[in-house]
């Protein structure tokens, strides 16, 4: 093993610090690694390798027959989000029927996950609950092919039997895009009588905190990470990043995640994933409704990471070498806290919290070349709540730093 190529869709800062880590080790094993990546900016801080930037419309074929050329012996897929996973799949046929083994879900299945009608099946056959719902087709709300009058009715009977209020999720989207709510019949009528492109998954809204987990790993061997708390689930779609992100401990919902881990291993097992799979869910209070499997690293990975001392991109590698990847539940080591600053965050401000605080990453939140302001991680250990809660205090009161909302958070997530 001489070459590692690493296929990446967005800004590689999102990795940060544990691709650079992964790169690291590879390095002083001899191997070689370069980046080929579609979006973004990377300099050596970024990723202490070979960097080829590629138009963000390369093939999956061309991008194959760019790894290819590199010279690669193996390739790993760290791209997000879904539409840039499937090329990743497709990339791989190509790579494997070459002889160049890729840590990425094989193709088959990752057009199950990321359609969200296919996987609502599969997490329903495999024991797990979901939210109750339907498909509503675009080609026959359009008139497009067969002609089916009772088409728009038949999705309102099934409105009536969920009941409302309702979410309208695009079956190919991700990271929250085009989410309409429907709260009640009216807002259906108006749905269907302008309706969207796309086919979309119609289910019921589910009340609770939104939470994700990644498992890595291969058929015979797949670690669960801890589970990551990323906001409040409703009837109205929220960005992703607005709300404070943490992984730390939850004892009572800890213990009802054991079952759920179980169920989606097995389910991982049975489609044969081979890399990282993301898994959002809500959490109501007493139990888990699962809502979409992502074929693909997350966007709560750094705080996976971060909460359990392990590294998801040392695991990948460790794939792409042939190693055996560790089994069962990686164990949380302490809290680990996201949060975004949409206004950034003043030098002077982020040099003290790198000198008083366990920073993990500080960096620009670009999504779809749009700068979100400045994200930053950091941990603690279980102990140090109320003595991180004071240092915040006293940060806002001589800067003004963090805002007394973003404070008011903190201060709760970490009160006795």
């Amino acid at each position: 093993m001489r070459k590692i190529a690493f296929l990446r869709s967005v800004d590689i800062q999102r990795a940060d610090p544990y691709i650079q880590r992964a790169v690291a080790a590879l390095t002083a094993g001899g191997i070689e690694a370069a980046l080929f990546h579609t979006h973004g900016q990377a300099g050596d801080q970024d990723f202490p390798g070979e960097r080829i930037r590629l138009d963000e419309g390369v093939t999956p074929r061309e991008l194959a027959d760019r790894v290819v050329r590199w010279g690669a012996d193996a390739a790993v897929s760290i791209s997000l989000p879904c539409e840039n996973a499937l090329r990743d799949a497709a990339a791989k046929a190509y790579l494997e029927a070459r002889g160049i083994p890729t840590v990425m879900t094989p193709l088959a299945a990752t057009l199950r996950l990321i359609d969200k009608w296919e996987t609502k099946q599969l997490l329903k056959d495999a024991g797990l609950e979901v939210p109750r719902g339907f498909r509503a087709d675009s080609d026959l709300l359009a008139g497009r092919g067969l002609p089916v009058p009772g088409y728009r009715d038949a999705l309102r009977v099934q409105a009536e039997q969920v009941g409302y209020p309702l979410l309208s999720k695009p079956v190919w989207d991700s990271t929250s895009f085009g989410i309409r709510p429907l709260a009640s019949s009216t807002d259906l009528d108006g749905y269907l009588a302008d309706p969207p492109e796309v086919s979309a998954v119609v289910e019921e809204v589910v009340h609770g905190d939104l939470c994700s987990v990644d498992i890595v790993g291969r058929p015979g061997a797949y670690r669960v990470l801890p589970v990551c708390w990323t906001g409040r689930a409703g009837a109205e779609p929220v960005f992703t990043f607005e709300d404070l992100r943490w992984c730390g401990p939850r004892p009572e919902a800890d213990t009802r995640f054991h079952d759920v881990a179980r169920k989606l291993v097995l389910l991982c097992e049975r489609l044969g994933v081979c890399g990282s799979v993301n898994v959002d869910m809500i959490y109501t209070g007493d139990r888990f409704v699962v809502l979409e499997i992502n074929p693909r690293i997350g966007g709560a990975t750094t705080l996976s990471c971060a909460a359990s001392g392990t590294n998801t991109f040392i695991t990948l590698t460790d794939m792409a070498r042939g190693l055996a990847p560790a089994g069962g539940p990686a164990s949380r080591t302490g809290w680990a806290i996201e949060f975004l600053v949409p206004e950034g965050i003043p030098e002077p401000v982020a040099a003290e919290l790198r000198e008083r605080l366990d920073v993990v990453t500080a960096h620009e939140l670009v999504i779809d070349g749009t700068s979100h302001g400045d994200i930053v991680v950091f941990r603690l250990s279980e102990g140090d709540e109320a003595q991180t809660a004071k240092l915040f205090q006293e940060l806002h009161g001589t800067t003004g730093f963090p805002s007394e909302g973003l404070l008011g958070k903190i201060c709760s997530l970490l009160a006795p």
